[in-house]
């Protein structure tokens, strides 16, 4: 029977004996595997629940999060499977050379790019150093496997210029009849103005809000949870959409969301993904358009107006400040480019560039006229 998100993490803390899950849009349905029926599995798959349990007990790692890492490792199982006679592949006998192999084939398919390939080898390597720490391997095989290239690159983001004609389109939007404007117009607000992460904005309940909307409570990843300050123009506009449309919009499944879809369900994250990006390409956004942009917005935003990088990893929920220095790499390319237009220099240069040949041919006039002078 399909159950609720909210219920089912109540119920995971309770159950110790859960092995599989299957993931689909919010939607878990459970299974215990008993001494009876866990002698079905085969290895592979045994490893593979034993893995999951952990993530989901242990580490207590988002739905979205495990159901990644369980696909990477299915995928890799599979791969396995078809490159060895009789598809005799064990997950406990894979050597290095196993994984290099690995990592060509996912190469050579032309269907994932570097980062995508490592994200899904660290899943992997996730999986080994379990193995490792259970004592049911004893031997690192991924010591010697080194990360593919990456180009580096900058987070994208919303210039301040046009950012401020999304907050216009925006104000207008919350003052509409139609709910499904507001919702989506306070959507992209709640999401620049707090720089939330799609899940953590889909997860919002009414009761994770302090009484008078000052402050929100978000579970992040890793299950660490944050408390954010709501500025005042957002905290009228929540409340007012809450007084506005919550009496007629009761969510059916009896949770507390904010944001719901017409049918009266928790929002989607897909319904999310397109309301965001069609409003921002109705406001003449060019590039990626996103939620996480807003994200990364909301983040550079505050960096260019002087906010300390510690506060910005602590409201972005960064464990690590590492992640948060990338917006500062954004912040130093805009000076960059302010110097480049700005100082006098650079602005003789142009920015056409002389060829070679204009420069020898501008040298050797130089020599005419002193062969001339000589004369």
């Amino acid at each position: 029977m399909a159950i609720c998100h909210s219920k089912v993490v109540k119920i995971l803390s309770h159950i110790k004996n859960i092995r599989i899950f299957v993931y689909n849009d919010y939607i878990f349905k459970g299974m215990e595997v008993a001494k009876g029926n866990k002698e079905q599995l085969n290895d592979n798959e045994r490893v593979l629940a034993d893995f999951i349990q952990y993530l989901l007990t242990e580490r207590r790692y988002s739905p979205l999060t495990v159901r990644n890492y369980r696909h990477d490792i299915e995928q890799f199982i599979a791969w396995g499977e078809g490159s060895t006679a009789e598809g005799q592949f064990s997950l406990l006998e894979v050597r290095t050379a196993d994984v290099r192999e690995w990592i060509m084939h996912l190469s050579d398919l032309h269907t994932m790019g570097n980062a995508s390939i490592n994200r899904t080898v660290a899943s992997i390597r996730s999986l080994y150093k379990f193995l490792r720490s259970r004592a049911i391997i004893e031997r690192d095989i991924f010591t010697p496997i080194d990360s593919l290239r990456t180009a580096q690159r900058l987070p994208k983001f919303v210039e301040q210029g046009q950012m401020v004609s999304v907050v216009e389109r925006v104000r207008e939007d919350l003052r509409s009849d139609e709910w499904v404007e507001c919702r989506n117009a306070l959507i992209i607000l709640m999401l620049y103005a707090c720089g939330l992460r799609l899940a953590e904005l889909v997860a919002i309940d009414l009761q994770h809000f302090d009484d008078d909307y000052s402050a929100l409570r978000i579970r992040g990843k890793g299950d660490k949870e944050r408390s954010l300050p709501i500025i005042a123009y957002l905290r009228r506009e929540i409340k007012h959409y809450v007084d506005r449309f919550s009496p007629e919009k009761i969510c059916i499944s009896g949770e507390n969301a904010l944001f719901l879809s017409k049918r009266g369900t928790r929002i989607s994250r897909s319904d999310v993904q397109r309301s965001v990006a069609r409003l921002l390409r109705e406001c003449g956004v060019q590039g990626k358009v996103s939620p996480h942009v807003l994200r990364h917005t909301f983040a550079t935003h505050l960096l260019n107006d002087g906010a300390d990088l510690r506060e910005i990893q602590e409201l972005l929920g960064h464990s690590s400040l590492r992640a948060t220095q990338v917006y500062t790499h954004n912040n130093i390319a805009q000076l960059q480019r302010a110097y480049l237009e700005a100082h006098p220099r650079e602005g003789q240069r142009g920015t056409e560039a002389e060829s070679k040949e204009e420069r020898a041919k501008r040298r050797e006039q130089r020599g005419e006229r002193r062969e001339r002078k000589d004369e």
